[in-house]
């Protein structure tokens, strides 16, 4: 068995932008609970986190890493994420295996782009959440000032549980310490602020606090402390520097005092069954109960294989366990069970409640799973995450003859690790089309792919994802009938048309009445309405809102098969919307730039000529503005080289998606005609 209870597991995840630390972070706090002997650096390469060659080359994170240690009677699991938004899907997906999250900000540059989206992310999944701010010994900087900053964008409940003192090379804690000196503000007003907003959250407590004048005792507050991080009532701050062990002591001690534990974090909100039927469960940490298990990540590791990284909720898992991967009837012996730490993977005996585990070379286990080994605990999923639209694209061949399947592998196992790629196969373009969160993302996809699997691919830009829809109701009818000396095809269908709200994607209704339409062929019909779907009928993109009712039709009862009723639903169905103002969608994103102020007027004319919509303009730190605007993403070719440009190489942007909406009508019209000409071409 494991040295450790569920009760004294910690799961931490450090998230934050790139440049905050984290990974530097993680050595000072491995070094400071003697896991390491030395601390190692990023521009060394001989960190225990990022451990790949690529991030070795590019000196900074491109993927989680997990890593473990025991400090006071604790075992704490830390997760260390990427920090630039192109690799934000790694870090969205390792929430669900913790009860905190901890977002470091670099006391430099303050609030950017990923702090403010991993706080909204960890809010909406109820995750206790806190700020690690780290480089308070760097130059120029202003703590004060950041301390304002957090509380104005992320609420008043944000409340330092320490504070620097001696111009940075210490902390005094806050929370357990009453008085002290400090470099700003005041120990004791910021401690009567903690103890303030902790015992709102306790109505006994406060009776004693406020009414009688009771001193509380630290076993007194334990218990509100986190229930006031649980309800997003309170955010601690602890200030630290990695690079010279300032405060370390106290976060750890924040990490196994204060924090939660799998019995008392918000459990993770886990869903049984599907559709109308589907259900809460609620997971129980007990190690006696079946096993619930949440596989997080997939990683392919090169002298193992196929790693599956899980969060165990419920049960116990040992090497004679017998688990089912979701909904699969076979079940798999756990013959090695691991503990993961850097590029370590050494094996344990037992996984219990709370703790973070993996198993190796199972073919079909796949991130987002859920494992459990009874027959009564399948159909099990957790509320599913909300991952950004991957929306750069690059059309992709192998680059030699012959290994076509070889690519096709190589990107099988790339989107098994990044939740954030993905893969269409544009039957109009005969393209296959690897989509990310940005170029670098990409980029860097295409480095991994001639790196570690020696593939060499050619690539050149692919169409901009179009969608199209409707903008009224109408009819279709199309009668197929072929007659070729035997039985023949016969199949009529009628079919009606309405638009639906945007992203309400496709519904299909039957309306026939009095057979004249089987309903045996009814699902005929359908197909060839979605074949159509996919085709397009303006542009040669996928179609979506749409509502199609097939309400009559003729069949011949010899001739009448299933391909003549998915030829005349998709005819049919082509017919109705030409005749319903068919639109072509476009993809509109948010766009955030982070340039030097007095490039503002610069960037704003560049967008407005790209039919950009300015949202507003913020003043940032150190001189910078964030001009936040939405733009077409057909407009956006090459924008990275323009910003540069314009910005002197100082300026930085990232994209998610915001909506689709109609294209101008003289690029509908291009679109339209490019489309008919590759028809007759082809």
């Amino acid at each position: 068995m494991v040295s450790y209870t569920t009760e004294s597991i910690r799961n931490i995840a450090l998230v934050g932008h790139a440049t905050a630390g984290k990974t530097t972070l993680v050595e000072a706090i491995l070094h400071h609970a003697g896991k390491l002997s030395a601390p190692g650096t990023v521009e060394k390469g001989n960190t225990v986190c990022d451990f790949d060659p690529q991030e070795k080359t590019h000196q900074h994170s491109l993927d989680t890493a997990l890593v473990n240690l025991d400090y006071q009677d604790t075992h704490i699991n830390l997760i260390d994420t990427p920090g630039f938004p192109d690799f934000i899907g790694q870090a969205i997906a390792v929430l669900p295996a913790v009860e905190t999250v901890a977002v470091v900000i670099n006391a430099q540059t303050g609030i950017e782009a990923v702090t403010q989206r991993m706080m909204e992310r960890a809010a909406v999944r109820r995750l206790c959440r806190m700020i690690v701010v780290n480089k308070i010994d760097a130059e120029n900087v202003d703590l004060p000032g950041l301390l304002d900053q957090i509380q104005e964008t992320f609420g008043k409940e944000c409340l330092p549980i320490n504070l620097p003192a001696k111009q940075g090379a210490t902390v005094v804690d806050c929370f357990f310490n009453p008085s002290g000196d400090s470099d700003f503000s005041s120990v004791a007003a910021a401690h009567s602020a903690l103890i303030d907003q902790v015992v709102e959250v306790d109505e006994d407590l406060m009776t004693l606090y406020l009414e009688q004048g009771e001193d509380l005792q630290p076993e007194q507050l334990h218990e509100p402390f986190e229930k006031a991080l649980r309800e997003g009532h309170l955010i601690p701050i602890c200030f630290v520097s990695a690079r010279t062990g300032a405060g370390l002591e106290d976060l750890l001690d924040t990490f196994t005092r204060l924090l939660p534990n799998p019995t008392e974090g918000n459990p993770e909100p886990l869903l049984k069954g599907d559709g109308e039927s589907v259900e809460e469960l609620h997971a129980i940490p007990d190690p006696q109960q079946h096993v619930v298990a949440h596989v997080f990540k997939v990683l392919i590791d090169p002298f193992i294989g196929k790693l599956g990284i899980f969060r165990i909720h419920q049960g116990t898992i040992t090497k004679d366990s017998q688990l089912f991967i979701g909904d699969g009837r076979k079940p798999f012996k756990v013959s090695h069970l691991f503990q993961l730490h850097g590029k370590e993977h050494p094996e344990i005996a037992t996984g219990i409640p709370g703790d973070i585990c993996a198993v190796a070379k199972i073919d079909d286990i796949h991130r987002d799973v859920v494992l459990h080994d009874s027959h009564d605990e399948d159909k099990i999923h957790l509320q599913p995450l909300r991952f950004p639209t991957p929306l750069f694209g690059l059309a992709i061949r192998a680059a030699t003859r012959g290994d076509e399947q070889k690519l096709s592998d190589t990107l099988h196992k790339l989107l098994e690790e990044d939740p954030c790629l993905a893969l269409e196969h544009n039957t109009h373009t005969k393209e296959t089309v690897l989509r990310g969160l940005s170029d670098l993302h990409l980029r860097i996809t295409l480095e991994k792919m001639q790196q570690r699997y020696n593939l060499h691919v050619e690539t050149k830009p692919p169409k901009i994802a179009y969608k199209e829809t409707i903008g009224q109701n109408a009819e279709g009818h199309h009668r197929h009938k072929k007659q070729t000396g035997g039985a023949g095809q016969f199949g009529e269908v009628f079919m009606r048309i309405e638009p639906l709200p945007r992203d309400a994607g496709f519904e299909f209704v039957s309306a026939v009445v009095g057979g004249t339409i089987p309903t045996s062929l009814l699902p005929a019909v359908e197909k060839g309405v979605r074949e159509a779907l996919q085709e397009g009928a303006v542009a040669g993109y996928p179609m979506q809102d749409v509502r199609a009712i097939a309400y009559d039709g003729k069949y011949h009862p010899v001739d009448s098969k299933e391909i003549a009723f998915v030829t005349a639903g998709r005819e049919a169905f082509l017919d109705a919307v030409s005749k319903a103002k068919p639109i072509v969608l476009e993809p509109i994103v948010n766009l955030e730039v982070r340039a030097p102020a007095d490039c503002v007027g610069a960037i704003t004319g560049d967008l407005s000529s790209r039919r950009g919509r300015i949202a507003g303009t913020d003043a940032g730190p150190r001189g910078m503005s964030v001009i936040n605007a939405q733009v077409p993403l057909a407009e956006l070719d090459g924008y990275e080289s323009q910003l540069k440009s314009m910005t002197g190489g100082h300026g930085s942007y990232n994209i998610e998606l915001s909506h689709y909406d109609p294209v101008p009508t003289d690029i509908q019209q291009k679109l339209q005609a490019l489309y008919q000409k590759e028809k007759q071409e082809s």
